[in-house]
């Protein structure tokens, strides 16, 4: 079989994509194609016609055909397997058969023609073999991407809590009637240690806000150089002009609870030569009175390797789901094996994983719409009073072995309308006068912790608070598969491992 090219046309022969296997020109690809309708019976169907060169396979999908164009001394019955195998991919990557959705993701179906065929020989692969190999290319991106976001939301974190702990320290100073350490001149005795942290606490303050608009010059002059509030009335006309602009300044207390949960997982793991990374993300989207709309998780087990002395080692996998997820073993995992005895190894004992890189050696998906499965529930009930609308959110914990950190609801608000009027709240909350959103701030969510509340009241609609989204992170996995050992191919001997477990959210929205 010598396959030239794979095309999706309309039925005039306007090529939408097309996948040359051998050297070809465009011009020479574009009048095959433009050819091709002409030459179909019309009131008879089959599956391919020939000309003197060569011999189009095709199968219509709608309005469009799927054509392979192949030598006339190919096999018809291999050619005709091949198609299917075209047509079932092209619904993976667009949701409809329409010249629109191909055109947008045309280069996903290059991809995937790609491992289809190669040089013109078709290759041994399935649909599922297609969707690992393409789908594995951004792993590695997608979790850089989440890593980041997470460190960036715990440095504002730390640097909200350094600004608020020394302005109170400060403020303590004053109300004991002692003088605030080093907020003199530098004429002063104390300008060590004191005058260090008030310069601290504007300069994270400001940095933390860039927009606001800068104080009036001072006057230059010895007595009042780096005159930092020796009344502590600068940094409070900062704070009041932040309040007067919708933002909220946190109560210590919060910022020092708010610390002690990003340290849970800024702790540094301690890497084996035996390192895996268990990694999980969810998409979800509820309606807004209530039932589950579509959830569908996906997870991944990533194996490194920085000793070669530990490359032919075996993975024992514990599988306590009672979900139903659907497992996929990479293709050079010996799937006989890990069906019969959980174990996770290369078909070929004699051969090696890859050292020092990153490799995807099993794979979940869950998808559902059964409510008990949703691991957060967000209640969100607005309703319409004399000034507006009183908002009523609520939070719940189904999985109680589950503990999510730095988790944030964040809830869209009318613009226009100024700050919210908080009620009650679990937990602490940021106004976000920008992008008109209020954000509900939970440290942690666990067992002890597992539901919770926020009231509101601001002008607006009940529609103008959805949809509501929430993003988390945890080192517990949804899905309950560990790896609890690991043994060498020869004699079965223990082997020394570190697991990284992280719990992401692509997409989690109340609509």
């Amino acid at each position: 079989m010598v396959l030239l090219a794979a095309a999706v046309c309309t039925k005039a022969g306007k090529a939408i994509v097309s996948r040359q296997f051998v050297e070809m020109t465009r011009t020479r690809i574009e009048g095959l194609l433009a050819a091709f309708p002409k030459l179909m019976n019309t009131g008879k169907q089959h599956t391919f016609v020939e000309t003197e060169s060569v011999r189009y396979v095709y199968q219509p999908m709608e309005k469009l055909y799927m054509v392979l164009i192949t030598t006339k001394n190919s096999n018809i019955l291999e050619d005709l397997e091949t198609l299917r195998l075209f047509s079932r991919v092209i619904p993976e990557y667009c949701r409809a058969l329409e010249e629109n959705e191909i055109s947008e993701h045309c280069f996903d179906l290059i991809f995937a023609f790609d491992e289809i065929v190669a040089l013109g020989y078709r290759e041994n692969v399935n649909l599922a073999q297609i969707r690992t190999f393409t789908e594995m290319d951004s792993h590695e991106e997608k979790v850089f991407r989440a890593v980041r976001e997470t460190q960036e939301r715990e440095a504002k974190a730390e640097m909200r809590r350094k600004a608020k702990e020394l302005q109170q320290a400060r403020r303590d100073a004053e109300r004991q009637g002692k003088k605030a350490p080093g907020f003199g001149g530098f004429g002063s005795s104390a300008v060590s240690g004191g005058s260090t942290a008030a310069m601290i606490t504007e300069t994270i303050i400001e940095t933390d806000k860039p927009k606001v608009a800068p104080a009036p010059s001072r006057p230059s002059g010895p007595s009042k150089a780096l005159k930092l509030g020796a009344k502590g009335k600068e940094v409070d006309n900062f704070v009041d002009k932040l309040k007067s602009e919708g933002e909220t300044i946190m109560s210590s207390n919060m910022g020092k609870r708010a610390s002690e949960a990003t340290k849970v997982h800024a702790v540094p793991i301690n890497m084996e030569s035996v390192h895996m990374k268990i990694e999980e993300k969810i998409t979800l989207t509820c309606g807004r009175d209530g039932g589950l709309q579509n959830m569908e998780l996906h997870g991944m087990i990533m194996l490194r390797i920085s000793d070669d002395k530990f490359g032919r080692i075996r993975l024992h996998v514990e599988n306590e789901d009672k979900k139903g997820v659907q497992l996929q073993t990479h293709p050079n995992v010996d799937k006989k094996l890990f069906t019969a005895e959980s174990l996770i190894g290369l078909k070929n004992p004699e051969k090696s994983f890859p050292v020092n890189s990153d490799v995807g050696v099993l794979k979940w998906r869950l998808q559902t719409t059964e409510e008990s499965f949703i691991p957060l529930t967000i209640n969100c009930w607005p309703s319409e009073s004399g000034n507006g609308c009183d908002v009523n959110i609520e939070y719940e914990l189904q999985e109680d072995n589950l503990e999510l950190n730095d988790v944030v609801i964040t809830i869209p608000l009318p613009s226009g309308v100024g700050a919210p009027v908080i009620g009650e709240i679990d937990g602490e909350y940021r106004h976000d006068s920008r992008r008109n959103t209020l954000e509900w701030c939970l440290p942690v969510i666990d067992a002890k912790n597992k539901s919770g509340s926020l009231e509101f009241s601001i002008p607006g609609q009940p529609n103008d608070f959805f949809p509501v989204q929430v993003s988390f992170i945890s080192k517990k996995n949804y899905c309950n598969i560990q790896v609890t050992k690991v043994t060498q191919v020869d004699g079965n001997s223990p082997v020394r491992f570190s697991t990284e477990t992280t719990f992401l959210v692509d997409k989690y929205e109340i609509l």
